[in-house]
């Protein structure tokens, strides 16, 4: 193993330093930006290396100390020993940085970044649960970097304080059960009056592990879902419970009810400031037609429906789109309706079959919207919306669909800017506005 002294450049999206030796790229785990190391290689390849630091001879201004005492060793985070408003930029910058190389498009304006709270903010998480036999004992948490090992933590800093308080607890109640070693996992989800905990549990449960669940929750002031197989198995532990978790938009005067496996977003705080952007941005008038592909359970369709004449939401998930018309109904808004539809494979023909539509909202999935975006660019130029707001979840698949849009639909990208929904971590959200 080599050790050198190397200065470093930038950052990547798994927070390593990237360095340049005779034109090979060195990645460093845990060196930042500017900062002069000793990184000492730990993998090496024809094109690049992974190196990891050693010492550190001249520090960035923009290191900070890790709040959580389990950074470096759990994956949940990978950049908390970057000042949060440096996390922005990094992000930023990434997210030029793949428009310009992956679509050849650059925005006209460089909308402000959105952030919020940075600790506490985790509002859903997928907890991982495993049953260590050497130890005779279960661990509850996230994996470890670069691992498919659980976690030892005791607390999470990104995690709502009451969340991070369960995690010992619930820790003791599955070693109780009588199957702890086939329980692989409970998901979180924080409503604005709940919070729900879903148990996934391989083998049937038995009347002492239900009583022990209904304890747990009195103590705790949580709920219990059970999911005995796929998402569509998961039921209310108690079955007046499944109707009582939601989140809230205040601005719209709208409640969002969900079930704990829904898609929903993990940052209710930058949920609520995204959905405010992308409708000024939208700048919707109460006599458009507004079409919202990719709707999930109505998050910008329902808040579009308060300002314009008809909103259209489509979305590949049945179960959604029916929560999503059923909230449009509790809310009063006849203007909106859903339909359920794969987006991954629509053409031309069908989009001209749903009508004109004046703005256009597109939030998909990491794979992006590559069939709708070339159908869109093959409408005759009368019958494309005149504005669309894209909310991306991965810059690489809107950097293609942007180059789809511009070079040939005459789109412009007029703005872009990201959004820092999952603070410490590499994740980059974003959202574009194209004319």
């Amino acid at each position: 193993m080599s050790s050198e002294v190397l200065e470093v450049e930038s950052l990547d999206l798994e927070a390593r330093g990237i360095a340049r030796r005779e034109g090979k790229v060195v990645f460093i785990e845990g060196a930042l930006p500017f900062e002069r190391v000793t990184a000492a290689t730990i993998r090496s390849k024809p094109s690049y290396e992974i190196a990891r630091v050693d010492q550190i001879h001249r520090q960035s201004s923009s290191r900070v100390t890790p709040k959580c005492e389990h950074f470096g060793m759990c994956g949940g985070c990978v950049m908390q020993h970057l000042d949060a408003a440096a996390q922005v930029a990094v992000k930023q910058r990434a997210l030029e940085d793949c428009l310009m190389r992956i679509g050849s498009v650059r925005p006209d304006r460089i909308l402000p970044p959105l952030y919020g709270p940075t600790w506490g903010y985790r509002f859903r998480a997928r907890l991982a649960v495993r049953w260590v036999a050497k130890k005779n004992t279960i661990l509850v948490g996230f994996h470890e970097r670069k691992s498919s090992f659980v976690a030892d933590i005791k607390s999470c800093q990104v995690l709502p304080p009451h969340v991070s308080a369960l995690l010992m607890p619930l820790r003791q109640l599955v070693q109780n059960l009588s199957t702890p070693d086939r329980i692989p996992q409970i998901e979180v989800a924080v409503g604005d009056r709940v919070t729900a905990l879903v148990l996934r549990h391989m083998l049937p449960l038995t009347d002492s592990d239900v009583a022990s669940l209904h304890q747990f929750a009195d103590r705790h002031g949580i709920q219990w879902w059970l999911q005995s197989k796929g998402p569509d198995t998961v039921r209310a532990l108690v079955p007046e419970h499944e109707q009582e978790l939601a989140y809230t938009l205040p601005e719209f005067g709208l409640r969002m009810p969900y079930r704990p496996t829904d898609f929903t977003q993990v940052n209710h705080h930058i949920n609520r400031a995204l959905i405010s952007r992308a409708l000024k941005l939208l700048d919707v008038h109460s006599d458009e037609r507004v079409a919202d592909m990719f709707c999930g359970l109505g998050n910008f369709s329902l808040p579009i429906a308060t300002q314009a004449r008809e909103v259209v939401g489509i979305e590949g998930s049945a179960s959604l789109t029916e929560r999503a018309q059923q909230a449009a109904k509790q809310s009063g808004l006849s203007n909106a309706t859903f339909e359920t539809l794969n987006l991954f494979e629509v053409d031309q023909s069908w989009l001209l079959g749903l009508g004109y539509f004046d703005k256009m909202l597109i939030d998909p999935p990491r794979e992006g919207a590559q069939a709708l975006c070339e159908s869109l660019v093959e409408l005759p130029a009368h019958a494309r919306p005149k504005r669309i707001v894209y909310v991306s979840c991965n810059p690489s698949t809107l950097a293609r669909d942007a180059a789809i849009m511009h070079a040939k639909g005459g789109y412009k990208l007029v703005a872009a800017g990201v959004v820092n929904m999952f603070p410490h971590t590499g994740h980059v959200e974003s959202i574009a506005v194209f004319e």
